[in-house]
């Protein structure tokens, strides 16, 4: 009866799992390379953020929504393949932009959008990691500052301090790419 029991348990945390997975797996990789994972490692980090919640989910009791709880272990996961990252090989630089960009419009167009992807891509890695990660979440995942502090384990007095701080970084280093470039960026 027990072995049972046991399989009953396994087939509805593997059910879990995939639901889970199903919610949240766009939202991992689109939010890993906007985090700052090389484009070649994406993969990987994606497959280690899904190891852990398969291993921790027993833990997930549903105070939160799936997506916090998947999010806050994804900023961990990056966090810690950034740190790896920096002590062997130095700060990682953004792999080629115009992978994202589309190539159905004109190609003023394209050059156009390149050209600010890479000036937004070169502002987040000016951006300290906690800075970036509010930026991303905020502004371009539209999450609340309650859903990012529970997904970052701070407090949301902090949360909105390093928001206003990382909006006035961001002003300021696009102002400055404005007059270094002559005009727009």
């Amino acid at each position: 009866m027990r072995s049972a029991d046991a399989a009953d348990r396994a087939r509805a945390e593997l059910r879990d799992f995939e639901a889970i997975y199903d919610l949240t797996a766009e939202f991992v990789w689109t939010n890993a390379r906007r985090l700052g994972v090389h484009v070649d490692t994406v993969e990987d980090v994606v497959q280690d953020v899904f190891v852990v919640v398969h291993r921790r989910l027993a833990e997930f009791d549903g105070r939160s929504s799936p997506k916090t709880w998947v999010c806050g272990i994804l900023m961990n996961v990056v966090r810690e393949r950034r740190r790896r990252f920096r002590r062997k090989e130095g700060h990682e630089k953004a792999d080629s932009a115009s992978r994202i960009v589309a190539t159905s419009s004109p190609p003023d167009e394209q050059a156009a959008a390149l050209e600010a992807l890479r000036l937004v891509q070169a502002i987040l890695d000016e951006m300290t990691d906690e800075k970036r990660e509010v930026v991303i979440l905020s502004q371009l995942e539209g999450m609340s500052i309650p859903e990012i502090a529970e997904a970052t384990g701070d407090n949301e007095n902090t949360i909105y301090a390093r928001l206003r701080a990382a909006r006035r970084q961001f002003d300021e280093a696009y102002a400055r790419a404005c007059r270094e470039t002559g005009g727009e960026a």
